[in-house]
């Protein structure tokens, strides 16, 4: 296995796992009751317009309202020219065009821009932005040049939008570009008859399916074959692929073994992996990954790695491996916003250097946008990877219920001497005949076989009878005192 795709269908859920070189590098998570927004077209109406943040709330339809600022209104082309203020842009009541752009992220909604783009498989379609762009990923300057002149040439002259040629499409031929900016150009005069026909608010555009769309986003030359163990959705994506890329639509395979799929690949055990904080090295060491909504942090240790006799080589090595590792980490975790790395302290500053030099090439693959911005005065990593879909841990889990995400809950014996102390005070202020205290087996065994002693005092104390009662069903920090 080196370049393949791997996609697991149930009728909840789809999932894909991106395999390169031979590793999982990118997992996408689609379910059927809370389907992604990016990339989907709306008309959207302004329901209230803050000045202060110069942004908008838009109603598209949702539950939550959508946030819209002033940076993403199209204002035609005014290259390095501030837009005006958004409350000259918009009125509120006003219908507007708009596309999502962020999917809504915990309690914020989904972030909007009225700078509409349709994905095809060789080109991005700008309708409102007159200007040909090439992806980052061809760095090669003659080769963007001659890409630049090409679509300027069959795109015409008299053609007022724009487009944005992919990475695949550095072999594409002239007639693959025209069947795509045809095709693009359809789906937007769909778009715009739809829009002026449906009632407000409401959707005029969805973009494909999680499996028609890495078709087109992720199949190329490299890729050695997609497996879907669904046959419905294998027939969908074979006939995506001879319509759109017919060059490569024999590497669509359907996956009959009974052993899952996702199992016999490994990539079960990978998302399992993915969900924990601590992600070992192969020299031994090992790197602790922290998620809040402010930030992701990234600890690097050496742990066993001991290296040879030479103490800043060891660490060295440490730092190069884990730059490594941290680049599939945030592709795998889809991690994005501010991301900080505390590496182990270098004083040479080639060797820093060249562990930037790392990060920069380990994300070549990578195909969310990463500034990496260096060290920091402190000696740590600042980076940012920008953030348009939950984070796998978002999606597949929820903040634990017994500690309530602090990550750590209170000790047995500090339970206990809490309940100690309200003990006291309940009865004090209620004088029953008794009290009955209900907590976890954990915190009543504390009490039996350290604390027992404590219970004999405070009953002499408070002049009443204490007792004790185990309730499996209470988390360590639940308990209760009932008075008799």
């Amino acid at each position: 296995m080196n370049n393949e795709i791997l996609i697991n269908v149930t009728p909840q859920e789809t999932r894909v796992a991106i395999i390169q070189r031979g590793v999982i590098q990118e997992l996408h998570i689609e379910r059927e009751a809370h389907l992604g927004l990016v990339g989907n077209i709306y008309n959207g109406v302004v329901k209230r317009i803050l000045p202060g943040m110069q942004s908008a709330f838009i109603d598209i339809g949702m539950e939550k309202a959508a946030f819209l600022h002033v940076a993403d209104i199209s204002c035609g082309d005014r290259d390095n020219i501030a837009p005006p203020p958004i409350e000259k842009l918009l009125q509120e009541g006003q219908m507007i065009l708009v596309q999502v752009v962020k999917d809504p992220i915990g309690t914020k909604g989904a972030r909007l821009s009225t700078q509409i783009s349709i994905a095809g498989r060789l080109l991005v379609y700008l309708p409102f932005e007159n200007h040909i762009g090439i992806s980052q990923k061809i760095g090669d300057e003659d080769e963007r040049e001659q890409l630049k002149e090409r679509l300027t040439r069959l795109k015409g002259e008299d053609c007022e939008q724009g487009f944005i040629v992919r990475t695949l499409a550095e072999t594409a031929n002239d007639s693959e570009f025209q069947s795509d900016i045809e095709y693009l150009r359809r789906v937007w005069e769909d778009v715009k008859n739809r829009s002026e026909t449906c009632k407000v608010p409401s959707i005029v555009y969805q973009d494909l399916g999680l499996s028609v769309r890495v078709l087109r986003d992720f199949l190329s030359q490299d890729s050695e074959q997609i497996l879907v163990d669904s046959r419905e959705t294998f027939q969908k994506m074979e006939i995506f692929a001879k319509m759109f890329m017919p060059k490569f639509a024999d590497r669509v395979n359907i996956y009959t073994s009974e052993r899952p799929l996702f199992e016999r690949y490994g990539i079960e055990e990978e998302i399992e992996k993915a969900l924990s904080r601590r992600v070992n090295l192969k020299s031994g060491g090992y790197l602790i990954i922290d998620q809040t909504e402010a930030l992701t942090t990234v600890d690097v240790n050496t742990g066993g790695f001991v290296g040879d006799k030479n103490f800043e080589e060891t660490i060295f090595k440490n730092n190069l491996e884990a730059s490594q590792a941290i680049a599939r980490q945030l592709r795998l975790r889809n991690l994005g916003g501010i991301i900080i790395i505390d590496f182990i302290d270098m004083d040479n500053e080639t060797h820093q250097q060249s562990i930037l030099e790392e990060l920069e090439k380990s994300i070549v693959l990578d195909r969310t946008r990463i500034t990496i911005n260096g060290f920091t005065q402190l000696g740590l990593v600042e980076m940012t990877r920008k953030r348009t879909r939950e984070s796998l841990a978002h999606v597949l889990c929820e903040t634990c219920p017994t500690c309530s995400g602090r990550g750590e809950i209170k000790t047995t014996a500090t339970i206990c001497y809490q309940i100690l102390r309200e003990l006291v005070r309940e009865s004090r202020q209620y004088n029953p005949k008794s009290l009955r205290v209900i907590a976890s087996s954990k915190v009543v065994d504390f009490f039996h076989e350290e604390e027992s002693q404590s219970i004999a005092m405070a009953e002499e104390f408070i002049g009443k009878t204490i007792l004790l009662q185990a309730e499996t069903v209470y988390g360590q920090e639940d308990y209760d005192i009932v008075l008799g």
